[in-house]
Parts: structure tokens; sequence; C-alpha cells
């Protein structure tokens, strides 16, 4: 979905071109953990995971307007972006507990655990983010950013493609229910 489009190339799910989405067209996700392996083709790429979509993406900013996006991007400052920013973050709405993203070409793994209205997001084996529906979030500093407000405990869930020089190979994406 959107002007971007995603390929296969060696068994990896590839991004490219613009803003868009590949998202499950199975149906909403909720109270599961999402296993995303992805390295990015340079030191440092722009993407994300996106989770808590509340109804089927037809373009590609309602995704991010009213779902989450689990940043991939482990230098937000080089984009005058902050912390806010950093991967395993819900962009723009969480402080990251640790930045523990490995740069490109290194494999990382990302784990987004959605528990009613619970999220966890563990990346290599560190906790990046923990956050219930409620708490408190910072104010857009950018039109960009995400519209503020409650999210589904149930959503679609996709991968973004960002950019043309933003290049991101997806290894494995997996989702296995809590109960």
């Amino acid at each position: 979905m959107g002007p971007g489009s995603m390929t296969v190339e060696d068994g990896l799910i590839r991004t490219h071109g613009g803003m868009g989405l590949l998202y499950w067209t199975g149906g909403k996700m909720g109270n599961c953990r999402i296993r995303v392996v992805y390295k990015m083709r340079d030191h440092n790429d722009n993407s994300g995971v996106f989770v808590r979509i509340p109804i089927e993406p037809r373009e590609p900013w309602m995704p991010v307007h009213y779902g989450y996006e689990v940043q991939i991007d482990n230098e937000p400052e080089t984009s005058k972006e902050d912390e806010y920013h950093v991967t395993g973050t819900l962009y723009s709405l969480t402080k990251p507990a640790a930045r523990p993203g490995k740069p490109g070409p290194e494999w990382n793994t990302m784990l987004i655990t959605l528990d009613g209205p619970h999220t966890v997001v563990v990346l290599n084996d560190v906790k990046v983010t923990d956050y219930t529906e409620g708490q408190s979030v910072p104010e857009k500093k950018f039109d960009f950013e995400p519209e503020r407000g409650r999210r589904p405990n149930e959503g679609y869930m996709g991968l973004q493609n960002h950019s043309d020089n933003d290049i991101v190979f997806f290894k494995e994406v997996s989702v296995q229910p809590l109960h």
C-alpha cells in the first residue's frame, strides 16, 4: 500500500521506493508476540513495524497517525529528530530505556509484545519500550508525527518502506499468540 513496494531477494523482503506499507491482510492481531529479524543495507536506514492499525490501511499516512510505528532508525539525530524517534520506540511517543540497535549490515531481532493495552518492545534482548495505553506522551514536535490518543488492543500490522534511500531487509516475521 502506498507508492513504495517490497520484493523478495535471496529469501529476504526488501524495501523499495517511497512511503508505504506491506501489511498482513489476514486480519487484526492482538495478545501476541511479533518477532522481526531485520538488517539495514547501510550503516543506518529508516523503516518500522506498524502495529495496532485500527482499520485496513488504504493510504500511507493513516497507519502513521492511527497505529503505532515501532521505529527502525538508530541515528534519528542525523535527521534532526531526538531519542523519541530511535529504534524500538513507539515513534515519537516513548522514550527508549536503551539503544541496542546494531548498524547495517548486522542482523537485529525485535520482539513486540501486544498484551491487551500493553506494548513491550525488546531489541537484541534489551527492553527498549514498555508502554500501556493512557500513559502520558510528549506533544507533537513535527507535522509528520502521529496523532496522539489511544490505539486499539487489536489491529493490523505491517512493515514500512520509508524512502528510496532507506533500504531494510527482513529475514523473518512471525507471530505467536500469548494465550
